[in-house]
């Protein structure tokens, strides 16, 4: 697959960080081309309207979820396992795809919605097939819910050993719920 133009990686990356620093709203054509130091006519050549913008996110989001679902289902440990430990957030390159979609989620962007849905639908099936029992892997899923929620607004620092133990607890409730043989 060729790699697409730098203007257009420049663009996306301007879109995605003016939604996560000022809000949706705030990602107007004007503002993109500004960031990403492309002019508004540059800007159009790649995506022709604010939507196709969106979209060009929304696939780049189904890129990196794809990515992390083949990592799951690999993982050594268990898919429950990885989903705990990859709950954390990192400000990864997902993690910034999955808030942007989020707050295009909250503008009434129902693409983003249909994608976020079908990445928790993936991650509920491959716990499920890690657990086993459909309310562990509910219970597996709500933890790293409430971890990367709380890790996202900074109530669990990176390297605090608060953050380090909360994990290492579910990990081991979750070890108790679904022994691995």
């Amino acid at each position: 697959m060729p790699r697409p133009p730098v203007a257009r990686d420049k663009l996306l990356a301007a879109f995605e960080q003016i939604v996560l620093d000022d809000g949706e709203r705030a990602a107007t054509l004007d503002a993109v081309a500004a960031a990403a130091g492309v002019s508004k006519g540059g800007l159009l050549y790649h995506f022709p309207h604010r939507q196709a913008l969106v979209d060009a996110t929304l696939q780049r989001l189904e890129e990196l979820m794809q990515l992390d679902l083949e990592a799951m289902a690999a993982a050594p440990d268990g898919a429950a396992r990885y989903f705990l430990v990859t709950s954390l957030f990192e400000d990864s390159r997902l993690d910034r795809a999955l808030i942007v979609a989020s707050r295009l989620v909250q503008a009434g962007d129902e693409n983003a919605r249909a994608a976020l849905k079908r990445l928790e639908v993936a991650w509920y099936e491959l716990i499920l097939a890690d657990v086993g029992d459909p309310v562990v892997a509910t219970a597996v899923q709500q933890m790293g819910d409430g971890l990367y929620h709380n890790a996202s607004i900074g109530l669990l620092p990176d390297g605090s050993a608060r953050r380090h133990t909360i994990l290492e607890h579910l990990l081991a409730a979750v070890d108790r719920l679904s022994p691995r043989p």
